[in-house]
């Protein structure tokens, strides 16, 4: 991830992007062949790979299209394909999974992004180099070595905090990613289609109407005070813990609907400034290589969520372990809030 970055600062990023895609699609093909662990653990790790290379390539681009002002806006519409992306996948996949098993999911899916490679070679455009950076105030002029930029950021404290908030969150977002579709199957008796269908559908469709709203309310609240975009982030992870809590408790279908929905409004308020929110806290020099240390980080803390709620069901049902992601929200929540008065009293 941290090369990621520092590539980005040296090549295209449009062929950065174009580049990781293809592979990752190839490596998502390639895991259809996959014929044990071993295999399939190194497909996914390569997709992975592929992936990362993706994320500061795209975070720049955007960076350099927006300024301070329309930041926030920017990427949580970018962020909102993330939420489009997961319905289609969860439910697409279920669905070829339900009739022709799951390695032609793959297949599918791995040459969709190939093909979608050869539009972006052809409609994604290269802005200038640093175009929006040069009116922003927090603009550093100079460049340092990659260990520097990666210290820079591991030293900042508020960069730090908002990296410890996203690894926490990630692993929520990752608990349900994995788990949810077994719950319905297993506590609702869903058929798979049903199961991948009502894991996403109603979570990802509410995040996106969350990821736009929390751009607006984020863009006017940096305006007024210095760590708004936090606060919005804060207020997010708030109220999404009774939905939480409810979402592995219930067992009445429209229940769990509405907390589905209630969680995926707020993981949208937060999602919408998880880059922006950093932006804010880090010289702008320095951005591609935060974006790369913090997502890196942020998916190492959430990876490692599947594994710890497998070993928490020997001594709990699957739908507590659910709800205790609540708890989790909640010191979040705390976190981010007071973060979020530091930054306003900082100068």
């Amino acid at each position: 991830m941290r090369c990621a970055a520092r590539r980005r600062d040296g090549l295209s990023r449009k062929m950065v992007i174009v580049s990781a895609l293809v592979f990752w699609s190839c490596a998502t093909a390639a895991t259809a062949f996959a014929v044990g662990y071993r295999s399939m653990v190194l497909c996914r790790a390569l997709g992975g790979l592929g992936e990362a290379f993706y994320f500061p390539a795209a975070m720049s681009l955007l960076g350099d299209y927006h300024g301070p002002e329309t930041r926030s806006r920017a990427m949580s519409i970018h962020q909102s394909s993330v939420y489009v992306g997961s319905i289609a996948g969860g439910t697409l996949s279920a669905v070829i999974a339900d009739h022709r098993g799951w390695r032609p999911a793959f297949l599918f899916f791995g040459a969709s992004g190939v093909l979608l490679s050869s539009v972006l070679i052809l409609a994604l455009r290269e802005p200038p180099r640093n175009a929006a950076l040069l009116s922003d105030p927090n603009y550093e002029p100079g460049r340092t070595g990659l260990l520097r930029g990666v210290a820079d950021v591991l030293t900042n404290r508020f960069a730090l905090a908002l990296i410890g908030i996203f690894i926490g969150a990630n692993f929520v977002a990752v608990v349900f990613l994995t788990w949810l579709p077994t719950f319905l199957y297993r506590a609702f008796g869903m058929t798979l289609t049903m199961a991948g269908f009502s894991a996403t559908a109603y979570l990802q469709l509410a995040s996106v109407a969350g990821v736009i709203a929390g751009g607006v309310l984020a863009d006017r609240a940096s305006q007024r005070e210095r760590g708004g975009r936090i606060r919005v982030q804060a207020m997010g992870l708030l109220l999404g813990v009774p939905f939480l809590f409810v979402s592995g408790w219930t067992r009445v279908v429209g229940v769990l609907i509405g907390a589905l929905t209630g969680f995926g409004l707020a993981k949208g308020l937060y999602d919408a400034n998880i880059w922006a929110a950093l932006y804010d806290v880090i010289p702008a020099r320095r951005r591609g290589v935060a974006a790369g240390v913090m997502n890196s980080l942020g998916w190492l803390g959430g990876g490692m969520a599947p594994v710890l709620v497998a070993a928490a069901m020997r001594h709990a049902t699957l739908g507590e372990c659910l709800s205790a992601t609540a708890a989790i929200y909640l010191v979040l929540s705390g976190s981010a809030f007071a973060l979020a008065r530091r930054t306003r009293r900082a100068r």
